[in-house]
């Protein structure tokens, strides 16, 4: 299975009674489809998956399946506390037509967490799931980092193909991409580092960046798969500003305020998330139309 390129880390879209808008999320999958984006990851961190019931996943789940072009990867986020209920997930992403699924790093008992625990609860996973898996990890959000010798342990199962790495270490991209097989791939979750994270031997990224501004994280992968460094080097350094403000410093509500203003449905974040203030919006407004004018909303 095949998960190299750029995957949007997608958005969950909110009607104006608070529930999941079906209707919108389809206008952006569909949206999407014209780009060269490599497929699509529904009900990651930048999905607001915390904040979602089982019903409302299975709504983004089968909604992202509807609204996808056949030639789209697609990638159920299904990562929970416990081995079964990530098992359960699992399953039901794999009945749905996904792909691959991937797995966040269970965290709220971080004290019993040491990894032989973590290697046991992936190997249970990937010995009962229908799909292959990817590992997850989002130490901002969970605190906790899998090292690398504990990544190459995991990925010894048969079923588990690739990580997610979103810590932003080049380093341990790296030093991951020295301890495992050459055929486990390893994707990025950090624009800001893609272009470093791809020379140490990332295949990929899915980002939050890509949510917004698709067309430039897929133009800085295809640079550096024709070998135009030096181009790709520019745009990398263009993103960083980029990465930095919509997604660092203004999350979630960044994100979904960026592709407000570039023909997707964004709207605001699930409280109690806020949504950005007028300063926020002018500020992200700005870098827009600085980065790419003719792409923003007038």
């Amino acid at each position: 299975m095949d998960v190299s390129g750029i995957y949007p880390a997608l958005t969950t879209p909110f009607a104006a009674d608070g529930s999941v808008s079906r209707s919108d999320l389809k206008h952006n999958i569909q949206k999407y489809n014209s780009t060269d984006l490599a497929g699509y990851v529904a009900i990651g961190s930048t999905g607001e998956s915390v904040m979602l019931s089982r019903k409302e996943m299975d709504e983004v789940f089968s909604t992202v399946k509807e609204a996808a072009a056949k030639n789209k990867t697609l990638i159920a986020g299904t990562g929970a506390e416990s081995t079964a209920e990530t098992i359960e997930r699992t399953k039901r992403a794999a009945e749905l037509g996904y792909h691959v699924a991937l797995v966040k790093t269970p965290f709220y008992y971080k004290p019993a967490y040491k990894p032989e625990v973590y290697l046991k609860h992936y190997r249970a996973v990937a010995d009962a799931s229908p799909i292959p898996i990817m590992i997850y990890v989002m130490p901002l959000f969970t605190g906790v980092t899998l090292e690398a010798a504990t990544v190459a342990a995991i990925a010894e199962h048969p079923n588990v193909i690739g990580i997610k790495d979103s810590g932003g270490d080049v380093r341990r991209i790296g030093e991951m991409r020295n301890e495992t097989n050459s055929s486990f791939q390893i994707l990025t979750g950090a624009a800001s580092v893609l272009f470093p994270c791809l020379a140490m031997g990332a295949c990929g990224a899915i980002m939050a960046l890509a949510s917004a501004l698709p067309e430039k994280c897929v133009e800085l992968y295809k640079l550096f798969s024709e070998g135009q460094q030096g181009k790709a080097r520019e745009l990398q350094l263009q993103l960083v500003t980029a990465s930095r403000v919509m997604v660092s410093e203004l999350g979630i509500a960044g994100v979904k305020y960026a592709m407000d203003q570039r023909g997707y449905r964004g709207g605001v974040p699930r409280l109690p998330l806020q949504p950005l203030e007028e300063e926020q919006k002018n500020r992200l407004t700005r870098l827009l139309e600085a980065l790419e004018p003719a792409a923003v909303k007038a």
